[in-house]
């Protein structure tokens, strides 16, 4: 089947079975290897994408069913300058970034969250990414990212 969606702002069109996963179709049909692959059962939130806004696990969603929405990926998340955006950076800055296999899932995670609550409390951050597993990092340095991020935001647009 033939379906047609947008992924990272811009219009793709994929050719692939019913059955096709869309952790799958990232990775191997658009090479977009950012989503990555954990348990396979929604479990671990290592291949979490934007879909319309939400975070979901691509692992528990068929290609089929992105026909005519919007998916972003952790490529598709950067900053103005084409480099990382405000939140990668802090994830740079407070060590939140270990071995790197959970952070596009927890900055997309931070992504979700900060569009639609700007000042988050850091129960709330932890909720959010709750459903994103790191056996590096100990979460805290996460969550201070996310938080930074949040309060930097905060001020920008306080001053805008």
């Amino acid at each position: 089947m033939k379906i047609r969606f947008s992924l990272n702002g811009k219009t793709v069109e994929l050719e692939c079975a019913d059955s096709r996963r869309l952790v799958d179709a990232l990775r191997e049909d658009l090479g977009l290897t950012g989503t990555k692959e954990g348990c396979g059962i929604g479990e671990c939130g290592a291949c979490s994408v934007l879909l319309d806004g939400q975070l979901v696990n691509s692992c528990l969603v068929l290609a089929a069913q992105v026909e005519g929405r919007s998916v972003v990926t952790i490529e598709g998340i950067r900053g103005a300058d084409g480099g990382p955006n405000d939140l990668q950076e802090a994830f740079i800055k407070y060590g939140a970034v270990q071995c790197g296999f959970c952070t596009p899932g927890m900055v997309l995670a931070g992504e979700a969250l900060l569009a639609n609550k700007t000042r988050p409390s850091r129960a709330e951050i932890r909720e959010a990414i709750a459903g994103n597993l790191c056996r590096c990092t100990g979460y805290q340095q996460i969550v201070d990212a996310i938080s930074a991020t949040a309060l930097s935001r905060q001020e920008k647009n306080n001053h805008a």
